[in-house]
């Protein structure tokens, strides 16, 4: 039988506050175990949690970016369940009435855009992290990301394929980092993915049902994670067996997925209203006030650097990749430089450089304006483009600005016609034979006597004129 897959996704985002959602504790990554911890997030009897304005504020903008309807009010609940990771043994979270719905993502997939529904994005808190590689087989529990502001957001069952899985990731992901709601940290586990799979004879009305994928680490993860278990499903349902609603763990390892517990229902959490939590209430001022301080969107942008700078739609998706990334491009155009060659530079070069090194964009010491000063030195001739590599790779280490660089080591370009024609007869004099190959059809003993000239002049020569000039004195 031809079946079809059903797939929803639900990812959890810790969002960039400060300190935790409902105390004072700081929200830092790397603190040792347990430091960043109070009465509240440890749980302990008659405390009184306090909301954290700014918390809010993330998730409304995350939302906005969604395309969400903003809910005029929500409320916080308790989410009970027993875990060692929730000292509380309950979860400050929203059930029925989140603060962002309806809303919609639009995702590249097979050079084209896909529309993906979010059900919902609200509101809640992580839990502790457990740790189960300490000397002697023991775990431990980490209460340092207890109570961190996390944000939920669940789609709508509108992806087909695990290919689709892994563009909406991507996408949501770039949205989420350009609007700096989240670092979307994976190795930190500031973003936890899991999949809803299913699968149903294809054409079916009904959905089949469904299990969760959970403890993947990565979106390569995701995507291997939904293709065994679609492959698994189609398996079992060929041998007339019956899929079970469960939730399933990941074992990178192995490649493949198991079985970790019976998939709950919202009753099993016995869901009700958090009594020491006023209701949040989010009007159109205050909507608007954080509308007005999102960035320019990923997609958008992408299709603004196609039109402004007639950029092809894969350098625009590069260059947009990160808002760091598209606001240096844009600010070395500023500065002067063409869109093409900025584009080239970047995403050549000094993109080689920063991996090499590992260092973000944003504390690249070439300045944009210097890049652009570079590649104007490179149009007007005073630098040749081989020249400019090593001097790009000088202000990458040193910060210093091209113009410096160029002038103190002397490598300004040799545009002077009759000091070239000079070099240029004595390198076809002293090599007669690749001359006599060219003149008798060989085009490749042309690029040698250019590398020749290259290298009489230490690579300063205008590569233009060495080939007209070389070209005169061949043909005489």
């Amino acid at each position: 039988m031809e079946y079809e897959a059903v797939i929803g996704m639900e990812v959890h985002v810790e969002l960039n506050t400060a300190s935790k959602a409902f105390c004072g504790c700081s929200t830092q990554f790397h603190a040792p175990p347990n430091t960043n911890v109070c009465p509240i997030c440890l749980g302990m009897p008659g405390v009184l949690p306090v909301m954290n304005k700014k918390a809010v504020e993330f998730s409304v903008a995350a939302g906005l970016a969604l395309n969400c309807t903003i809910s005029r009010w929500s409320k916080m609940d308790r989410k009970n369940y027993f875990y060692p990771d929730l000292a509380k043994n309950y979860q400050i979270s929203q059930y029925d009435l989140p603060l962002c719905h309806d809303g919609w993502i639009e995702v590249p997939v097979n050079d084209t855009t896909k529309r993906i529904g979010i059900t919902r994005a609200h509101l809640e808190e992580d839990t502790a992290r457990n740790v189960h590689t300490l000397a002697g087989n023991d775990s431990g529990v980490d209460f340092n990301r207890s109570g961190v502001p996390l944000l939920e957001i669940v789609t709508e069952p509108d992806i087909t394929s695990a290919d689709e899985a892994f563009a909406y990731l991507t996408a949501l992901k770039r949205v989420l980092q350009y609007i700096e709601v989240s670092d979307c940290n994976m190795e930190e586990g500031s973003l936890r993915a899991e999949a809803n799979v299913s699968i149903r004879p294809k054409g079916a009305p009904d959905f089949g049902v469904k299990t969760e994928v959970k403890n993947v680490a990565s979106f390569s993860g995701v995507h291997k994670a939904i293709e065994y278990e679609i492959a698994r499903q189609r398996r079992i349902l060929d041998e007339g067996g019956t899929v079970t609603q469960e939730t399933r763990g990941w074992d990178a390892d192995r490649g493949v997925t198991v079985s970790q517990r019976s998939k709950e229902s919202a009753h099993d959490y016995r869901y009700f209203p958090e009594p020491d939590l006023v209701p949040l209430a989010v009007d159109e001022d205050w909507e608007n006030t954080i509308r007005k301080s999102l960035p320019e969107l990923p997609l958008a942008r992408w299709a603004r650097f196609q039109e402004q700078y007639a950029l092809s739609p894969y350098d625009a998706e590069v260059l947009t990749a990160s808002r760091a990334m598209a606001d240096y491009f844009e600010a070395t155009v500023q500065a002067g430089a063409k869109p093409k060659p900025a584009a080239n530079w970047i995403m050549g070069d000094l993109q080689a450089l920063l991996t090499k090194t590992g260092l973000p964009i944003e504390t690249c010491k070439v300045a944009s304006a210097e890049l652009a000063a570079m590649i104007r030195m490179i149009d007007d001739g005073t630098i040749s483009g081989k020249i400019a590599k090593d001097v790009l790779l000088e202000m990458f280490d040193s910060g210093q600005g091209a113009k410096t660089i160029v002038e103190a080591r002397g490598l300004v370009q040799i545009s002077d016609e009759s000091e070239l024609v000079e070099i240029v007869a004595a390198v076809v004099a002293d090599n007669p034979g690749p001359a006599e190959d060219f003149r008798n059809g060989k085009q490749k003993a042309m690029g040698f006597l250019v590398g020749q000239v290259m290298k009489a002049t230490k690579g300063k020569a205008n590569p233009k004129m060495v080939n007209e000039i070389l070209l005169k004195a061949l043909n005489k």
